[in-house]
């Protein structure tokens, strides 16, 4: 007899409701830290930012990309997000770090305050959960 004849053939599988994925969870960690960040940037600019020539406006762009971005991030399972959630950040975290060193475009921060510091460490977060996600997703 032919082995072939009798074998069963494989189950298939069934979808079942699943939790999400750690990747998936990453990402919601990235797009609530992106917008964390923008939220401060919109208090930052309503309070008095929006009267400084370059950076005012600076910050009403950063609201609106963390915004956007967290919107990506949670919907569009694609690449471009997750580094756009890198670039975004790190970059923001970069100007910051500069305008409490060496002064960016006129204005010289403190590393020290509630808004400053929770901007700080949700572009932190937003680095490293895009990171996660990003490697988790496509590095195999």
């Amino acid at each position: 007899m032919d082995s072939s004849q009798g074998a069963v053939p494989p189950r298939p599988q069934v979808a079942t409701p699943s939790r999400p994925s750690f990747a998936r969870a990453w990402r919601l960690v990235a797009a609530a830290a992106a917008l964390v960040s923008a939220v401060v940037h919109v208090v930052l600019y309503v309070d008095g930012y929006d009267t400084i020539a370059v950076v005012g406006p600076l910050f009403l762009l950063n609201a609106v990309a963390g915004v956007v971005l967290a919107v990506l991030l949670a919907v569009w399972r694609h690449w471009l997000p997750l580094v756009g959630g890198i670039g975004f950040g790190g970059l923001t975290l970069l100007a910051f770090v500069l305008s409490t060193t060496v002064g960016f475009y006129g204005i010289n921060e403190t590393f020290a305050g509630t808004t400053q510091l929770l901007a700080a460490a949700s572009e932190v977060v937003v680095v490293v959960a895009s990171t996660a996600a990003l490697l988790r997703e496509y590095v195999r």
